[in-house]
This record gives structure tokens, C-alpha cells and sequence, in this order.
């Protein structure tokens, strides 16, 4: 540990002299690069001075514990600086474990509906105001590319992109299934049912990472069709764009702009034939990363929301809390923060065990 933090402290020396230089700005990608990294080291650098004047304290207090007047002051001095040092240990180790390279990302998150019918759809609704309402407490902002509502206010599909600090750090771990058990208000009998909906988050890619020949794209205009109201789009406006290559396709149809509908649907094609690109290689660094706390397979069931019992249940971590309204008004830290613990956990296990 020592070794690492030292390597650190040089780069952090090293940075600092860089960035002082008269002309660190003048290539601005690589000078915003620089900032981050200072940013970043300097709370790591702060933290590893910290423990080192930790170990300073407990050994003057170990030499106190000689003293027979002081001893008794000695074992609480002791006690307490070997309370901070464990802390500071397992923090140090957890800035040691290996960042997802995504984590700064923005995130394009499609929701739809599975098993359930007209209930399913209904959820797939409450699920995409409950991310909304998530990201309007995160500061972020959730944009709707390509929406297609059902005449019960329902969402046969739901495709947005989230823009904002560290989205897909936290979203990532929301892709999977997710169940509600609840009465329907289609349920004249009032019996309680149980529905599905997946959800799926992909990191935003860059266009210098998916490089696109405007050759291998199909673009298709035309109306877009909804529920009414709203969603009646009365010009030729929707977009969808085929990937050739691959056969992907994304559309937008929610602006009423042609143009401002085909930049949405190229960032959900970017990011989908990045995602097809990362398969092969993520199916071999699933093991270490663990990104969903689990396997990441969409088809598992990650987490239920009981209305009868006002309860929602993380499967991953077996973590439940009762309190289903504020979760579905967005309240989903405590959830996110748990998941996200759990997942550094593993990792630091995994850092730590012997091979």
C-alpha cells in the first residue's frame, strides 16, 4: 500500500508542475484531462497523509503506555487512533481498487415492459417518472428520445438519455428486471398481481470511439404515431436510423425538431453498438468487475417492489427498506449507495485474497 501511495504522491508532484507550466492550457482536452487527475490524487494524497499522521499518534501513544501515571489516558489514546486507523485503512484500499473507466459518463436508460400485459406497461410508466424524479435530486437531466405511450398511460417502450455528473456510476446498477407485485387498477376483482419490466443502462459513447461512415446508415423520417394528445406529432419528423453493418436501429420521434430527433437517435446508436462491441470483452471481465453485483444477466430478477406491503427488496444484497412511495418519488440513494458498497466490497475481497 505504502509503494502505491508513494507512486501517488510523485504523479500528484509531477501534475502539479505541469499544470503551472505558462502553456498548460493551450490543448484544452488534455489540460480538463489534467484538472480531473489532480482532483482525484489530491483527495487520495490528503487521505494517505492523514493515516500517516494517524500511525505518528499511535506510536506516541504506544511510548506514553510506558509511563504508569499516563497508561490509563495511554489505552484510550490507543483505542481511539486504532479505531481511525482501521477506517482510514479499509478507505485507502477501496481509492486502490481499479475505477470503471464509464463511471463519468452520461447514460442512455431504456425501459419496457416484460410479463404482466397492460400492468407491466403501467409499471414500465411508474418506473421512468421514478428515474426522472432520481435525476432531477441528482442534478441531472433526463431527456425522452423515443417514447411509445399506451392509451391506459402505459409505456410499450421508454428510451431517454441522462446527462448529468457520474450517471452511469450510479445507473449502471439499475439494469435488470424488476418486479412489481401490487392490485392493478385494471383489476376489478382486486387481486394482487405480479409484473415485469426490464431496464437497461448504457454508457454514452463518444463519437471518436464509434467512428460511423455516414455510408452505413439508412435514415427514415415520418410521423410519429402516440396515444394523442402530446404525443401527436403532426410533421414528418421522426427519425430512425439503421445501422447497416449491424442491423441496430435507433429512433426518435419525441422532439418536433428533424434534426434535434436524429442527434438523440445517433447518441442511442452509438452507445448500443458500443455496447455490441464491449460484449465479447465484458464477458471476461465479468468476474472481476461485478458490475451489477451479481452477473449483470438481464434476465435475473435484481428487485421488487411490494405496494400491499410497502416494501422494496434488492435481491443482490437481500437489502429491503419500507418505504415504497419515497422510492418511487426517487428516493433511490440509499438503495444505489448499498449496491454500490457491496460491489467495492467484493472487489476489495477479491484484491485481497491470495491467488
Amino acid at each position: 500500500m505504502e509503494q502505491f501511495y508513494e507512486r501517488i504522491l510523485d504523479r500528484l508532484e509531477e501534475l502539479q508542475h505541469a499544470l503551472a507550466q505558462p502553456d498548460a492550457a493551450a490543448d484544452q482536452e488534455r489540460y480538463r484531462g489534467q484538472l480531473k487527475e489532480l482532483a482525484s490524487l489530491t483527495e487520495m494524497a490528503e487521505a494517505w497523509k492523514a493515516y500517516k499522521l494517524t500511525l505518528l499518534r499511535l506510536k506516541e501513544a504506544e511510548e506514553m503506555a510506558d509511563d504508569p501515571e499516563l497508561a490509563q489516558v495511554a489505552r484510550e489514546e490507543l483505542s481511539h487512533w486504532r479505531g481511525v486507523q482501521a477506517r482510514q485503512e479499509d478507505a485507502l484500499r477501496r481509492f486502490m481498487l481499479p475505477r470503471d473507466p464509464d463511471d463519468g459518463r452520461s447514460a442512455v436508460l431504456e425501459i419496457r415492459p416484460a410479463a404482466g400485459g397492460d400492468e407491466s406497461a403501467l409499471f414500465a410508466a411508474d418506473l421512468a417518472r421514478m428515474y426522472e424524479h432520481y435525476a432531477a435530486r441528482r442534478g441531472w437531466q433526463m431527456t425522452p428520445v423515443s417514447l411509445s405511450p399506451t392509451e391506459l398511460g402505459g409505456l410499450k417502450e421508454g428510451v431517454y438519455t441522462i446527462s448529468g455528473a457520474d450517471v452511469w456510476a450510479r445507473m449502471k446498477y439499475e439494469q435488470g428486471v424488476h418486479r412489481v407485485q401490487r392490485v392493478p387498477v385494471t383489476e376489478s376483482s382486486g387481486r394482487k398481481q405480479t409484473s415485469t419490466c426490464t431496464v437497461a443502462v448504457l454508457p454514452e459513447a463518444e463519437e471518436l470511439e464509434v467512428r460511423i461512415d455516414p455510408k452505413d446508415l439508412r435514415i427514415d423520417t415520418y410521423r410519429a404515431s402516440g396515444a394523442g394528445g402530446q404525443y401527436v406529432n403532426r410533421t414528418d419528423s421522426a427519425v430512425r436510423i439503421t445501422h447497416l453493418p449491424t442491423g441496430i436501429v435507433a429512433t426518435c420521434q419525441d422532439e418536433k425538431s428533424q434534426l434535434k430527433n436524429r442527434e438523440q437517435a445517433m447518441k442511442v446508436l452509438r452507445a448500443r453498438i458500443l455496447q455490441q462491441m464491449r460484449t465479447a470483452s465484458e464477458a471476461a471481465m465479468a468476474e472481476n468487475r461485478r458490475l451489477q453485483v451479481g452477473t449483470g444477466d438481464r434476465s435475473e430478477r435484481i428487485r421488487t417492489y411490494n405496494f400491499h406491503e410497502g416494501r422494496v427488496t434488492d435481491h443482490r444484497i437481500d437489502l429491503t427498506i419500507y418505504r415504497i412511495a419515497d422510492v418511487m418519488d426517487g428516493d433511490l440513494d440509499e438503495i444505489v449507495d448499498a449496491l454500490r458498497r457491496a460491489d467495492e466490497e467484493a472487489r476489495l475481497r477479491q484484491m485481497t485474497s491470495p491467488q
